[in-house]
């Protein structure tokens, strides 16, 4: 909103967990084993291209070409016959043992570059592909980095720092400001501001005192507090967080690629002929022919070269594609859920509405709270603070002032005394409840709430919110037109400000107060109502959902380190604009894909004719 507008209202760590994937794909390219075999693809290439060199300058270099051809087709054929014996010893049959069989066949005939050049191109799709998803997994480990290793465990009279696998329910611990919460608990004594966004999603600070929950993992910005344990370790929020990642990864059904469900057929009919070839005509030369001819080279590199061109094409446009498999599975979806704070917002509080009492300027009512705000390092006041630098205001220096956490300020400006702050500070502070009557409710809904004395009299309120994405809305419509059937958001706030968020982005479906765990099931049912979901987020709430949708897609530079590696897609420029690009980038990709194969059929079938 406009700083004009505004000033003219008047009443306007756990465990260490390997996930680590198994199965194997094409030839074999174990990550543990990436890097070795990427040496040994390039030193076979080199051979390969170093014997082309010589034959094409020396005359009488012939022998030494072909020992180094000979050399870089045992260097790239080797990983593809090796992986091709692993396969019928389980009973399996791929590609692996086509291209195999084309290897060896080219290779016994003394055609080494032949030989090379068929296993190099099987090999680079799997280069693509294996560079590219390297290290997705990795991502859980990020969750220990939101709890502190160690804990001042209170023991009588005395602080012990102890471990926080040490913990157990029922211990005692003190939380000093700025300290991450070490495991869940109730506040036994103090009170302060706790940044929760990690767990709840909710985008302002929560104040808390006696009596209240807190989470690992979660942030005490100010107060000193005394937090019985009433869950450690592996069993707190954020470690079941943690537990959900781990099981929607482990639910999720690998994806097919379009070049195995074509080899399925396509393998064995070419040994068919390959062995019919044989039987009428005793030739190996051509059998050997047959299965150069029926190598599917094509049909091999028909995907990782579209893939190429479209990770190309979207990190161009800020989109950081972390599996290759994804862009496929983009093309399918149908639905999409995204999570508020962070992803259909900016994450920032700023100043939205100026609630002045009759005879005060909205203006006044600004400078008089930024003022007294001065010292505060709570967000409303640095959001107070934007607002009147940008309005051109010179605060006045506070006087005797003094902060409680989690209820306001009080603080001299002038030779005025100012109380700022939630509702119950004010009446703590002398002001009865019939002030509460000046407040219109309706207006106030969706807003995060300060409310503003004077000498003892009341005189305004002002309301903070979390500004929705200028994009958003756009965001949306393109998707719909993209026949996206079904949008939702879903939030960790309060149903007012959910609310709010969704009808200045023109969301009709809306889930508020939703917890991690509600967040996946939610998931999980739009998914078994058949559709393929995209989920969008960029907090630590939102890894489970991420994890759990057909597809994640994390904002970048706004996003949690651990929200971006669960998701398998980052926004790295913040913009949902991209969001229907890459849906019509994944579209497109898979005609093109479809459109290769096509070719390639029609190239085999031209050459054995």
């Amino acid at each position: 909103m406009q700083i004009s507008s505004l000033l003219s209202q008047k009443q306007d760590d756990h465990q260490h967990h390997n996930h680590q994937d198994d199965h194997c794909d094409g030839c074999g390219h174990d990550h543990e084993h990436t890097e070795i075999r990427l040496n040994q693809i390039l030193i076979g290439l080199l051979f390969v291209i170093n014997s082309f060199i010589i034959h094409y300058f020396f005359e009488h270099g012939k022998v030494v070409g072909d020992v180094n051809a000979m050399i870089g087709a045992a260097l790239l054929g080797y990983p593809i016959v090796w992986t091709a014996i692993k396969d019928l010893r389980k009973g399996r049959l791929s590609t692996n043992e086509l291209v195999a069989l084309a290897v060896l066949a080219s290779f016994a005939s003394g055609e080494y570059q032949e030989s090379g050049l068929v296993a190099f191109f099987m090999l680079l799709g799997e280069i693509i592909e294996t560079r590219t998803a390297e290290g997705a997994r990795a991502s859980i480990e990020s969750l220990v980095k939101l709890t502190p290793t160690k804990a001042r465990r209170i023991n009588g009279s005395k602080e012990d720092e102890v471990e926080v696998k040490d913990l157990k329910v029922g211990d005692v611990i003190r939380i000093r400001p700025g300290d991450n919460i070490a495991a869940d608990g109730v506040i036994m004594m103090g009170e302060g501001s706790i940044n929760q966004a990690n767990i709840t999603g909710e985008s302002l600070p929560v104040d808390k005192s006696t009596g209240d929950d807190v989470f690992a993992g979660t942030q005490n910005l100010n107060g000193v507090l005394e937090v019985k344990v009433s869950r450690a370790d592996a069993d707190t929020t954020l470690g079941r967080v943690h537990d959900l990642i781990l099981a929607a990864e482990k639910t999720k059904l690998p994806i097919m690629r379009i070049v195995d469900q074509y080899m399925g057929f396509y393998t064995p009919l070419v040994l068919l002929v390959g062995a019919l070839v044989w039987a009428f005509t005793q030739d190996l030369s051509r059998v050997i022919t047959v299965f150069i001819i029926a190598c599917p080279c094509a049909f091999i590199l028909a995907t990782p070269t579209a893939m190429v061109a479209a990770l190309s094409s979207a990190a161009r446009l800020g989109i950081l594609i972390k599996n290759v498999a994804d862009i496929e599975l983009s093309a399918k979806i149908n639905a999409f859920i995204f999570d508020k704070t962070g992803t259909l917002t900016t994450g920032k509080l700023a100043v939205s509405r100026l609630a002045p009492q009759d005879g005060i300027k909205p203006a006044e009512l600004l400078h008089l709270a930024a003022s007294a705000e001065k010292y505060s390092n709570h967000p409303t006041a640095k959001a107070l603070a934007q607002l009147a630098n940008e309005a051109g205001l010179d605060l006045t220096e506070p006087q005797d002032f003094k902060e409680t956490a989690g209820k306001g300020i009080t603080a001299k400006v002038g030779e005025e005394t100012l109380i700022v702050g939630r509702a119950n500070w004010l009446k703590d502070n002398g002001l009865t409840d019939d002030f509460m009557q000046n407040v219109d409710l309706s207006e106030a809904e969706g807003y995060s709430l300060l409310y503003v004395a004077r000498n003892g009299s009341f005189i305004g309120w002002i309301g903070l919110q979390d500004q929705t994405r200028p994009e958003a809305q756009e965001a949306l419509s393109e998707l719909l037109g993209a026949d996206i059937r079904r949008i939702a958001m879903v939030s960790g706030d309060r149903e007012p400000v959910a609310a709010r968020v969704a009808r200045e982005i023109g969301c009709e479906e809306v889930v508020a107060e939703c917890l991690p765990q509600n967040k996946v099931e939610y998931v999980h049912k739009m998914k078994a109502k058949g559709y393929r979901v995209a989920v969008v987020g960029d907090g630590v709430n939102d890894a489970p959902a991420l994890a759990a949708g057909d597809l994640g897609v994390a904002m970048g530079a706004a996003g949690s380190e651990v929200a971006i590696h669960s998701a398998t897609i980052a926004l790295m420029n913040n913009d949902l604009r991209r969001l229907p690009f890459l849906i019509k980038l994944s579209r497109q990709t898979r005609s093109v894909i479809n459109q290769n194969f096509m070719f390639g059929v029609v190239f085999v079938i031209g050459g054995f004719v």
